[in-house]
């Protein structure tokens, strides 16, 4: 063997190239020992290779395969005493680097002078490492490109190592390729097998599974018919019913019932979970004649059944089948009893399914209508929370406007007799001035010292003040009782700017300005609109909490604005409402701080509130946006952005559907 592998290999060495010999020697024996290993194929490279690195001293070895589906060389196994990424990547495609032109034109590249190499010798980390010769090998086999083999080295490669290199390279071609058939051979069933058990994950459906699995075992074992039956013990003899198949398409089908005869042998024969391995039905004298009889009925020539039974006690089979003699082997039992395997546990895991789907189901339901009672409990507390707080404050409001309108009414009706009395008696007074121009010297005095022509002038100014105030608490009343409106709970047309002009008036004293404050500039922007069908006292509450949070928000702001813009629409689907419908919109905006989406999504849940502890109760936009929203068929949006201000729009159809009108009267919520 020596001898062969020095003169059909190598040139005849010299005496000091015996050492060099020894190693090469050891190196085929370690390669060969690890390509005759059951491993897989990165285990078997790299094994080859850290022979290759040590025995031939070799600072850096690399192996690629090439992979068809990618059209890329994929890295495998690297051995020696250096890493490197700069150039030679783990997927490399043909024709880029000095691998990739390997593989490309499937011819060796060697060469011992890589400094000057037009290829390699401007790689600073060649140079670097000392490097000095570089081979690379392409793995091809019958005109097959396999792989690259590519190795780095500080000393020259002899011609006795080049030849062994492209040797190995030949070798390892064959290897690979043999590794990659024998796992081809053994994915198709591992693969059979694993996607049974990923429909059973996946799916649960049995339809599908057993629709696969004798699709995929009739493709694995190249036989012409494999189908699935069920089996169910009667009192007077089993019940065999066919139920998935393939096949060959010129075969006639055999799924339903199976004629009772067979299903008297089988049935037997699967009550006893016995398998049946049939070669030849002809020459097979333990098959029951009839059995035998009706196989070759159908041209069944040969046949293999392995029975299965599931933990709730059903039974059922797989049956393959071939028109010719066939030797079933001991592989092809083992490998359907597997499959037999995984569907007794699919039938189980179905069975199972469905019946946690059913409680799943049942909890769900619960679930759903416990939720739905909680959100139903929430809103109700929120609308009682609302309601008792908008009649305690509508009572309370009508209270006050009711005792101060008592003395207001009193102090108005009166000051017109008073103005009337002082005017009457500065006529007498000036008739005496007329007529008794030298009045006593106690009168001139007196006169003087009061100042009596200042008197006559300013009093009647201050009469008309008076009444000026007087008709101001007159109006601040009439705008209290229209925001409480306690007296109207049923729709009715109102003006809306007669809403919003009655809220701006309580909140008067908000918008001026105070001491280290400035006051808010407010721009209206009225429309003209038509008189609008809604609830009036509900509407003014949504306008007096959008504009308390507006004025809230301006707080720390250096110059406050608030625009007030009204508008008819005569669409409101242009904005997303009921199409065809006529609309008012009031926009209130502010040049606040804004807020960002996070705030701005939950702005109308119940009880959200951004305010301090004690300052907010996060019901207001809540109780306003089912004031507009469910009260009044209409919408209730905020824009905002951080910086950017805030803008609530609120649309309020001019005339509620009637399906809805109704409905709504008869809740009579917040009333």
């Amino acid at each position: 063997m020596q001898k062969a592998i020095d003169h059909v290999l190598f040139p005849v060495p010299a005496a000091d190239e015996g050492q060099e010999l020894a190693q090469i020697l050891t190196l085929l024996t370690e390669v060969t020992m690890a390509l005759g290993q059951n491993q897989d194929l990165a285990d078997v490279l790299d094994h080859c290779l850290q022979a290759i690195a040590h025995y031939l001293n070799v600072s850096f070895v690399r192996v690629w395969t090439f992979s068809h589906e990618t059209n890329l060389l994929e890295l495998q196994a690297i051995a020696g005493q250096h890493s490197y990424t700069e150039d030679f990547y783990s997927r490399i495609p043909l024709g880029i680097s000095i691998i990739g032109h390997i593989a490309q034109t499937r011819q060796p590249y060697v060469t011992n002078t890589v400094a000057q190499d037009l290829i390699l010798g401007g790689k600073e980390w060649v140079q670097r490492e000392g490097f000095v010769a570089f081979a690379g090998y392409p793995l091809i086999l019958d005109d097959r490109l396999i792989g690259v083999l590519a190795l780095f080295n500080r000393q020259p490669f002899t011609q006795t190592m080049q030849s062994l290199l492209a040797s190995l390279a030949r070798t390892l071609a064959i290897a690979v390729d043999r590794l990659w058939a024998r796992v081809e051979l053994l994915s198709d069933r591992e693969a059979l097998l694993f996607q049974l058990a990923s429909q059973m994950r996946n799916t649960l459906d049995l339809d599908t599974i057993l629709g696969t699995a004798v699709t995929e075992i009739r493709r694995l074992l190249h036989i012409d018919r494999c189908h699935f039956l069920w089996c169910w013990s009667q009192a007077t003899h089993p019940i065999l019913a066919i139920t998935h198949e393939a096949k060959v398409e010129e075969l006639p089908s055999l799924l339903g019932e199976c004629p009772e005869e067979q299903a008297i042998s089988l049935g037997a024969t699967i009550l006893n979970l016995s398998p049946i391995r049939t070669n030849d039905v002809t020459t097979d004298m333990d098959l029951d004649s009839s059995v035998r009889q009706a196989l070759l009925n159908l041209d069944i020539t040969s046949q293999l059944l392995v029975p299965l039974e599931t933990r709730s006690g059903q039974l059922g089979a797989i049956v393959c089948s071939h028109c010719s003699s066939r030797s079933w082997s001991d592989s092809e039992v083992e490998l359907l009893q597997a499959v037999v395997d995984q569907l007794a546990l699919a039938i189980d895991q179905a069975e199972l399914y469905a019946q946690t789907r059913a409680a799943a189901a049942a909890a769900q339901t619960q679930a759903n209508q416990l939720s739905e009672a909680i959100q139903n409990l929430k809103q109700t507390q929120t609308q009682l929370i609302q309601s008792e707080k908008m009649s305690s404050l509508g009572q309370m409001v009508a209270g006050i406007a009711h005792e101060i309108n008592n003395p207001v009414n009193f102090i108005t009706g009166n000051l017109s007799h008073a103005s009337n009395y002082i005017q009457d008696i500065l006529d007498i007074l000036e008739l005496y001035q007329q007529f008794y121009p030298e009045p006593a010297p106690e009168i001139q005095e007196l006169a003087e010292s009061l100042d009596l022509d200042f008197i006559a002038t300013d009093l009647p100014k201050l009469l008309s003040s008076m009444r000026i105030g007087a008709d101001r608490i007159r109006q601040i009343v009439l705008s209290l009782r229209n925001f409480s409106r306690l007296d109207e709970a049923e729709m009715k047309p109102v003006d809306v700017h007669e809403g919003i002009d009655s809220t701006l008036l309580i909140l008067q004293s908000r918008l001026k300005p105070t001491s280290g404050k400035p006051g808010i500039q407010l721009n209206k922007e009225y429309g003209e609109l038509p008189a609008i069908d809604c609830y009036p006292g509900q509407l003014n509450q949504v306008f007096m909490n959008v504009l308390a949070n507006a004025i809230d928000a301006l707080e720390e702001q250096p110059d406050p604005i608030i625009t007030i813009h009204t508008e008819l629409l005569q669409d409101q689907g242009t904005l997303g409402g009921l199409p065809g419908q006529p609309a008012v919109l009031i926009s209130i905006q502010d040049n606040g701080p804004g807020m960002p989406e996070a705030v701005r999504t939950h702005l109308f849940d119940p009880f959200f509130t951004t305010k301090p502890i004690g300052k907010g109760t996060g019901l207001g936009l809540s109780i306003s946006y089912q004031i507009v929203v469910e009260k009044h068929q209409g919408q209730f949006e905020c824009r905002s952005e951080p910086g950017q201000g805030a803008e609530f729009r609120i649309v309020i159809p001019i005339a509620p559907p009637k399906a809805t009108k109704a409905g709504r009267q008869e809740q009579g919520l917040y009333q």
